[in-house]
């Protein structure tokens, strides 16, 4: 068996099954629950406050300037806005032709679009891409990145986003077009008997992939997938889900834990590529 190429470490315990993880503007690490919670993470002090609860299980989260997070919530079936202090709120819900169903993960671009991933069925091919604009409008944005529709990252450029299918278990990449519109979609890398969930990008543009099963984190880079960290006893990593980089030198990867009570942390040799945070007034 190859080493493990990480040192992970178990932020605070105590957490109800994690799945989304963001690192905010406030440089604190949030993590979501599967009975609504809210979680604020202080690393530098290992500390954890609920400042929320939305009521439905929180899934994938994302940031504007002012430290709001938008949060995936598939008991609600919508993306709900949370306040610093607490606020629960709902951002979108879809639209009057079609409802979210299970939203699953938010990416914000430079512009404040807000990009959507909504699951469908497992094994049906039938997940799709919402753009939520500035000031709610909701739309289906891409229908072809469709297979189990899951976390997602905005590319190096600004310019695309990558997601993960994870059933049939791939990336894809798709373009984000001048006019807003999607391009057409490639795909990046296949994982067959793999079901990847989490994205990420560092700054040198490897993309990194956490596997929900096996419990594995990738690096592609060049076209080659290297083993980071298989965690096969699942004594730090179980059932991983998104990921996120943070730290005061963005040198530091966060990873949520479906089936468990924390999330981890590992220090890394690149810096994470930053999320946008953008200002919506």
């Amino acid at each position: 068996m190859a080493e493990n190429l990480l040192a992970l470490n178990a932020v605070p315990h105590g957490l109800d099954h994690p799945e989304g993880v963001a690192w905010g503007p406030d440089k604190k690490v949030y993590a979501g629950g599967e009975a609504g919670q809210v979680y604020r993470i202080d690393v530098e002090n290992n500390t954890c406050e609920t400042f929320a609860n939305t009521g439905g299980f929180v899934l994938g989260m994302a940031h504007d300037a002012a430290g709001n997070v938008y949060a995936c919530d598939m008991g609600r079936a919508e993306v709900v806005k949370v306040t610093p202090d607490g606020k629960v709120s709902t951002y979108s819900n879809g639209n009057a032709d079609q409802k979210m169903r299970v939203p699953n993960y938010p990416v914000f671009d430079a512009a404040g679009n807000l990009y959507v991933s909504d699951s469908g069925e497992w094994g049906k091919q039938n997940g799709f891409i919402w753009r939520v604009k500035p000031g709610g409008t909701t739309e289906i944005w891409d229908t072809s990145a469709n297979g189990y529709t899951n976390g997602m990252c905005l590319g190096p450029d600004g310019k695309s986003l990558y997601v993960v299918e994870s059933c049939p278990p791939l990336i894809s990449r798709v373009p984000i077009s001048t006019d807003g519109s999607a391009g057409e979609r490639s795909i990046v890398v296949e994982l067959p008997r793999n079901v990847p969930d989490g994205v990420a990008f560092d700054v040198q543009n490897n993309l990194y992939i956490s596997l929900y099963n096996p419990n594995i984190i990738y690096r592609y880079s060049g076209g080659k997938l290297t083993v980071l960290y298989d965690d096969w006893e699942q004594l730090l990593l179980i059932a991983p889900t998104n990921i996120a980089f943070g730290g005061a030198d963005m040198k530091t990867l966060f990873i949520a834990n479906l089936c468990g009570w924390n999330i981890v942390s590992a220090a890394m040799d690149i810096a994470g590529l930053p999320v946008k945070y953008p200002s919506l007034g």
